[in-house]
């Protein structure tokens, strides 16, 4: 009797058996798949260093799991934004300026968001690290995202995070090695790095090029007799000014000290010393004076680069024109004599 009922027990439990084996073989097949997934993932961040590449490099990983048409990323200072969109053509185009519009129009202070905006359906997640926060945007046309995807999602920003995180921070401290800390100015690494296809383009296309050399009158007196945190703020109103007086093609370089350099491309001579003028003109009606009385101007010498020039003579004869604008008076534009 009591073999019998053995029997009978393990002839019951037999498939019930078999069902939950087969329940979890699928698991463990779910489970191994999602790894691979995430070691690719985490090989594709790994190779990715800037925050564009981090972002290229999450859509590609994401296309074959969750289709879509863009993925972008915002900063909520708007400073940053990197859009990936795999469409073509007016698609293209129409995806580009949907994402554009949630921008602008949602705020990435919210709470993760989801909405169909046109054709589209828009997933937003808040993105906060430390110093930096931002939004990643999900734009795909038509249907909304499964609950299967949604997971697939939340695990993957969970990946997401850290090395994005990375990119930011490389970002910036990218940005400070090229940026004058207390002016805001591009800095001399920048200067060098761009000067020489500068030259070139206006070599290729027969442009013409003008440098201005300038250095501020008077820095020191105010320095000396009023401190260097009154000089500090001259010269941050200075590059102030003088950025709001150039065109964004232009190159503004703080050199060090009260030196500065203005790079015009297309630019010839006569245009240039009208400009140089004004800037003179907008350094002087800041009025900002030493405590001895004398009042802090800007000196310019301005040459216009020629094909048989080297950069570094041109450079050189730029600092010897603003010698003679110093030696003859100060505050004032010198040209060099063709």
């Amino acid at each position: 009797m009591n073999a019998a009922i053995s029997l009978s027990d393990r002839e019951s439990t037999g498939p019930i058996n078999l069902d939950h084996l087969m329940v979890e073989l699928d698991r463990y097949r779910r489970q191994s798949e999602w790894l691979k997934q995430v070691n690719e993932l985490h090989a594709r961040l790994a190779g990715a260093t800037d925050l564009q590449g981090m972002v290229e490099a999450f859509s590609v990983w994401l296309t074959p799991l969750v289709e879509h048409d863009l993925i972008a990323y915002r900063s909520l200072d708007r400073s940053r934004v990197h859009i990936i969109c795999s469409c073509h053509g007016p698609d293209r185009r129409l995806a580009m300026q949907t994402a554009e519009e949630v921008f602008e129009k949602i705020d990435c202070q919210l709470n993760d968001t989801c909405c169909e905006w046109g054709p589209f359906f828009v997933q937003q997640w808040q993105m906060s690290f430390a110093s930096n926060q931002g939004c990643l945007m999900l734009l795909r046309r038509g249907s909304s995202i499964e609950a299967e995807e949604a997971k697939i999602l939340r695990d993957a920003l969970e990946i997401l995070g850290e090395p994005l995180q990375r990119a930011l921070m490389y970002e910036d401290l990218f940005a400070q090695a090229r940026r004058d800390m207390l002016t805001g100015l591009d800095n001399r690494r920048v200067f060098e790095e761009r000067i020489g296809s500068m030259l070139e383009t206006a070599r290729r296309h027969g442009r013409p090029i003008t440098v201005a050399s300038m250095d501020l009158d008077h820095f020191k007196q105010i320095n000396d007799t009023l401190g260097h945190a009154a000089g500090d703020n001259a010269l941050q109103m200075v590059a102030k000014t003088l950025t709001g007086m150039v065109r964004n093609s232009d190159l503004l370089v703080r050199m060090g000290g009260d030196e500065f350099v203005l790079v015009l491309p297309d630019t010839a001579l006569e245009p240039a010393r009208l400009l140089a003028e004004r800037l003179c003109s907008a350094v002087d009606k800041l009025e900002l004076n030493a405590a001895d009385g004398s009042r802090l101007g800007v000196s310019i010498g301005l040459v216009q680069w020629s094909p048989e020039m080297s950069k570094d003579e041109w450079l050189q004869r730029a600092d010897e024109v603003l010698y003679q604008a110093k030696k003859t008076g100060r505050c004032r534009v010198c040209v060099e004599e063709g």
